[in-house]
């Protein structure tokens, strides 16, 4: 696994544009990657894809709409780019809450009307097609069920796409102030999951909305490059928490990492307890 490289910017918006124009040159740069093994390395491109997976949060919010006016956009090939989500708040397709709604706002859905990124590029987790009314009747084992469902249907397509062992290029993260990363939450079954499993329902999140899908830890921990987004005097005491100790449950973004590089991008407030 990759050391943690932590990198503290001026505030939040420095945080937001920094991570923009990073995340756009990785993946510019990852798409020119060349098979060094190959005798046609000179000339032919390693990759046609690069997988990004995002999750939800202000931060990552902000960096994607600096992304939008970026002028790199232009220069990438938006047609091998493919975007999954680490984890996603199981509600309505337009539900504010929904994190993939939020980026198809910011960055997503003006791509795709532009005709550089294909809709089949965004890879989108189950919504959750009841009524109001259905939801608020229902049991929790008619929740769990739901929730089985869309998470093995995710896993399902995640090993279409990138086979039985599939890991992302790129994953931006966000962590809660009580430590949570993706809907992996503090002392919660879902944090000790692992492989062969790769996806699994939360129906009983302690942060709203309540019914949420996500990646696992392990599955996560495979991402050749993942970046934190976290800011803010709020986040200073999990921080340091995730920092002193790796793998604690009751800090499930201690559980983070990457096989190649895992930075932690942040502000000078949210670090003053490490």
């Amino acid at each position: 696994m990759a050391d943690r490289k932590l990198e503290a910017y001026q505030d939040a918006e420095t945080v937001a544009q920094a991570a923009a124009q990073r995340i756009l040159l990785a993946i510019l740069d990852g798409l020119d990657e060349r098979d060094s093994n190959s005798s046609a390395a000179a000339t032919q491109p390693i990759r046609s894809r690069y997988d990004v997976a995002l999750t939800g949060g202000s931060d990552i919010l902000r960096a994607l709409t600096y992304m939008a006016s970026n002028p790199l956009v232009d220069a990438i090939d938006w047609n091998r780019v493919h975007f999954w989500w680490g984890d996603e708040r199981f509600v309505a397709a337009t539900d504010e809450d929904r994190s993939s709604y939020q980026a198809r706002k910011r960055f997503l859905d003006k791509l795709v009307a532009d005709g550089r990124l294909p809709e089949s590029n965004i890879h989108e987790m189950a919504v959750d097609t009841r009524t109001p009314e259905q939801v608020a009747a229902a049991s929790d084992a008619e929740n769990d069920e739901l929730l089985a469902k869309a998470a093995a249907d995710y896993e399902a397509e995640l090993k279409r796409e990138l086979g039985d062992e599939p890991a992302m290029d790129l994953l931006i993260l966000g962590m809660g102030p009580d430590g949570h990363f993706a809907s992996l939450f503090p002392n919660h079954d879902s944090i000790k999951i692992t492989d062969p499993c790769l996806v699994v329902g939360e129906s009983h999140s302690p942060k709203m909305p309540p019914l949420r899908i996500s990646m696992t830890a392990s599955l996560l921990a495979r991402t050749r490059r993942t970046w934190m987004l976290t800011c803010g005097a709020g986040k200073s005491d999990a921080t340091a928490h995730v920092f002193a100790q790796p793998n604690n449950p009751a800090y499930p973004a201690s559980f983070a990492t990457g096989t190649e590089e895992f930075v932690w991008f942040t502000t000078p407030d949210a670090v003053t307890e490490l």
